[in-house]
C-alpha cells in the first residue's frame, strides 16, 4: 500500500500553543508522567510530606500537595512558562544537575492539554496566591497551607486523539501508583499519602530505608534480602538485594537508582544480572532497590525527555564497581554469613492438613532419580595421598570433589540405614559438640577452641540422620536442618573448581589458542570500529580479533578454555558486551557453564547412602564455601524448620 503524498506547506514558525502540545507527547505521555514530574518539583522543593489524590486513575483529576519551601506570586506565571526553571542558569549547571527536575518544561506542557492550577504560599507569606490556566493567567491571593498545591483536571480535554491512546481506569491508575512507589522507596525521610476516587490507598510515615522497602515490596522481600553498601572513590552502592530463593517469574520488582533517580539503564541492568548468574535460574528475576550515588558531572541525565535513561562518563568503570558489588554480597549469603536461614519455615506458615511426608519434590532433576544405592565414581583432584578430610576443618583448602573423610564407605549396602546415637549431640547445647563416629571410621577433628561452640561457629547443627537418600537432617539450635545433599555438593564442588582455576591462573596471562586457520566473518562498521579500538581488552579477554577489510573480521586467537566454541559467535557476543558494557562476561559465563556441568554430574548423587561423619563434613563445607545457599541453578540447598513449626505440627501448647 502506498502511503498519502505529504501535503506540501511553506516553512513558517509554528505557534507557541501547537509547539508545548507537541512537547507534551513527549513529556506527558500518560497521567503518571504528570505524577512523576509533580513529585519530583515537590522533592526539589524540599517537601518531607507529599499527597496524592487521583480521580479515574488520574485522567479526571491529578492533585498533589506538598509543605515545601513553595513558589512565590511573582514568579507564578514563570512556573507555567516553557523552559523557565530555578534549578539551572548555566552549561556547567546542567553538567552538574543535583535535582530531579531541570528541563522547566513540564508544567508548560501539562498546562497545554490539561486544566491546571497552582496554589502556593511560602514561609512568611499572609495567606497563599493562585494561578490558573497558563503563563498568560492572573495570579490572586487564595487560602492554603505552606507549601504547593498543583491541580490537573480534564487530561487531554483539548487533544480528543490523544485521550483515546489511554487505557482504562484501573490501568493508569496502577502506573500511577507504581511512580508513586518508586519515588517513594527513594526517599523513605518524607511520607507520602495516596488516595483515588476519594479513598486512601497507601500511606507511609517518615522511616528508615529497611522498613520503606518492607512496606512498598512486601514482606517476603523483607525476610529474603540482604543489605548491600560499597563504596570506591567517587562511586557508592547501597540498598538491597533479594536472595536468589525469593526470585520472581517477572521483573516487578527491581528498582535502580542513580543519584536519587529512578532510571531503567541496560547497563546497570546488566551488570546485576550477572552477579546473580551463579546463584539464578536463567528465566527468574531477582528483587532489589539499589540506589547509586556519584559525582552529577560523571553521569548525564539529559538524555531522555523523561529522563528515565542516563549516560555514564565511564560506563565500564560502573560496571564492574555495580557487578563486583553485588556479587560480593551475594557471596555472603552462606549461613555464617547473614545469621539466617535462606527459606525459613515459620510457625505461622505450617498446619497438620497442610503437610504431606511423601510427596516428591517437583524440581527435582531426573538424573537425580537413580536406583537406590547407586554408585558414583569421584575423580582425584588432589595427588598424593592422605591430606585431612574436608569435614576435619572449616579452613581446609584441600580440594577434593567429596567433603568426605577418608577412609569414608561409598558403597552402603542396598537399603541400609544411618548408624544413629543421638547422646552425643546435646554437646551442641552444652559446650564443644562432638558428633558420633561410626566403627572403622576415623573423622579429622573439629577445629580446635577456647571456647564453648555457638550457634554461629555450626549453624547448619550436626547430622542426625538420611532420608529416602536424598535429604541430611541436621539439629541445630532453631530446630530441623534439612539439606539436599546433591544441590549442596554441587556448590561446593562449583566454587572449589572456580578457585583452583583462578588460583592456577592468577598473575598469569590469559591462555590462548592460536587458530590454525583465522575464522572470518562479515562484520558491520560498528563490530570493525570496536575491534579496533578496544585492540587491548579484547587481548587481555584472550582474543585476537583483527579487521582484514572495511567489512571483514578475522578471529586468529580466542582463550584455550573455550576453543572448542563456535569463534564466529563468540567474537560477536564478546565485541558486542565490549562495545556495551566496556568489558565482556561472556569468557566467564561459557567458563562457569563448562564448570556448573562438570560439578554437577561429579556430585553426589541422590540415594547415595552417606555415614555420619560424610553427613557432617558437608554440613562444614557448606558453612565454609561461598553461594552456599544455593545450587548453581538457584533452587535452595538447605531450608530451616524451626521449633515453633514443629510444635505447631503437634498442637504442642495448644
Amino acid at each position: 500500500m502506498n502511503a498519502p503524498a505529504p501535503t506540501h506547506r511553506p516553512i513558517q514558525q509554528l505557534p507557541d500553543q501547537l509547539i508545548s502540545q507537541i512537547a507534551a507527547g513527549e513529556v506527558v505521555e500518560r497521567p503518571s508522567a504528570v505524577v512523576k514530574e509533580l513529585l519530583e518539583n515537590a522533592l526539589d522543593a524540599g517537601a518531607t510530606q507529599v499527597t496524592v489524590r487521583l480521580e479515574e486513575g488520574g485522567v479526571k483529576r491529578i492533585a498533589i500537595t506538598d509543605n515545601g519551601r513553595g513558589i512565590p506570586p511573582e514568579e507564578l506565571p514563570l512556573a507555567l512558562a516553557r523552559h523557565a526553571t530555578s534549578k539551572i542558569a548555566s552549561l556547567t549547571d546542567l553538567e552538574n544537575v543535583n535535582t530531579l527536575g531541570f528541563r522547566g518544561e513540564a508544567l508548560a506542557s501539562i498546562a497545554s492539554v490539561a486544566a491546571v492550577k497552582i496554589t502556593s504560599r511560602t514561609q512568611g507569606a499572609a495567606h497563599a496566591w493562585e494561578i490558573v490556566g497558563s503563563h498568560q493567567g492572573t495570579v490572586s491571593p487564595s487560602s492554603g497551607p505552606f507549601g504547593t498545591t498543583i491541580d490537573v483536571q480534564d487530561l487531554y480535554f483539548n487533544t480528543p486523539a490523544r485521550r483515546k491512546f489511554l487505557k482504562s481506569e484501573q490501568t493508569e491508575y496502577g502506573h500511577c501508583a507504581e511512580v508513586v512507589r518508586r519515588i517513594a522507596l527513594a526517599r523513605p525521610d518524607v511520607s507520602f499519602s495516596l488516595t483515588h476516587n476519594g479513598r486512601t490507598i497507601d500511606h507511609w510515615n517518615t522511616s528508615e530505608s529497611a522498613k520503606r522497602s518492607a512496606q512498598i515490596l512486601g514482606g517476603d522481600f523483607a525476610e529474603a534480602r540482604l543489605q548491600l553498601d560499597e563504596s570506591a572513590g567517587p562511586l557508592r552502592l547501597h540498598g538491597y538485594v533479594g536472595l536468589p530463593t525469593a526470585s520472581k517469574a517477572r521483573a516487578d520488582s527491581q528498582y535502580f537508582y542513580v543519584n536519587g533517580r529512578f532510571v531503567r539503564d541496560k547497563l546497570l541492568v546488566h551488570a546485576v544480572k550477572a552477579a546473580y548468574e551463579d546463584v539464578l535460574h536463567g528465566d527468574r528475576f531477582p528483587s532489589y532497590v539499589l540506589a547509586l550515588e556519584l559525582d552529577p558531572a560523571m553521569v548525564d541525565v539529559n538524555v531522555h525527555p523523561s529522563k528515565i535513561e542516563v549516560r555514564f562518563r565511564d560506563s565500564r568503570a560502573v560496571h564492574q564497581f555495580v557487578f563486583h558489588a553485588v556479587q560480593r554480597a551475594l557471596a555472603r549469603t552462606s549461613a555464617t554469613a547473614h545469621g539466617d536461614t535462606p527459606a525459613p519455615v515459620s510457625a505461622a506458615e505450617i498446619t497438620p492438613s497442610s503437610t504431606s511426608l511423601g510427596d516428591t519434590p517437583s524440581w527435582r532433576r531426573p538424573h537425580e532419580q537413580t536406583s537406590f544405592g547407586s554408585q558414583l565414581a569421584s575423580p582425584a583432584w588432589t595427588s598424593g595421598s592422605g591430606g585431612g578430610g574436608g569435614g576435619g576443618s572449616r579452613a581446609s583448602s584441600t580440594f577434593s570433589p567429596s567433603p568426605f573423610a577418608p577412609g569414608s564407605r561409598w558403597d552402603a549396602p542396598t537399603g541400609a540405614g544411618v548408624p544413629q546415637r543421638t547422646s552425643d549431640y546435646g554437646a551442641l547445647f552444652t559446650g564443644t559438640p562432638k558428633p558420633a563416629q561410626p566403627p572403622g571410621v576415623q573423622e579429622a577433628p573439629l577445629p580446635e577452641t577456647t571456647r564453648p561452640a555457638s550457634d554461629d561457629d555450626f549453624p547448619l547443627g550436626f547430622a542426625l540422620a538420611q532420608l529416602h537418600g536424598i535429604y541430611v537432617l541436621a539439629q541445630n539450635r532453631k530446630g530441623l536442618v534439612l539439606v539436599d545433599m546433591h544441590a549442596a555438593h554441587e556448590r561446593i564442588l562449583y566454587e572449589q573448581l572456580k578457585n583452583a582455576l583462578d588460583a592456577q591462573a592468577g598473575g598469569e596471562q590469559m591462555q590462548v589458542q592460536q587458530m590454525l586457520i583465522p575464522v572470518t566473518f562479515f562484520a558491520d562498521a560498528i563490530e570493525v570500529g570496536t575491534a579496533q579500538e578496544e585492540h587491548e581488552t579484547l587481548k587481555a579477554l584472550g582474543f585476537d580479533i583483527a579487521a582484514v577489510s572495511p567489512t571483514t573480521l578475522a578471529v586468529r586467537a580466542v582463550p584455550t578454555l573455550l576453543k572448542n566454541a563456535d569463534a564466529q559467535t563468540l567474537a560477536r557476543d564478546v565485541l558486542r558486551d565490549v562495545r556495551e558494557f566496556g568489558g565482556s562476561r561472556v569468557l566467564i559465563e561459557r567458563r562457569n557453564e563448562l564448570l556448573g556441568t562438570l560439578a554437577c554430574h561429579t556430585a553426589v548423587r541422590a540415594n547415595r547412602i552417606l555415614t555420619q561423619p560424610e553427613m557432617n563434613a558437608l554440613l562444614r563445607q557448606m558453612e565454609a564455601t561461598e553461594r552456599a545457599d544455593q545450587c548453581n541453578h538457584g533452587r535452595p540447598t538447605w531450608v530451616q524448620l524451626e521449633i515453633a513449626a514443629l510444635d505447631k505440627l503437634f498442637l504442642r501448647g495448644q
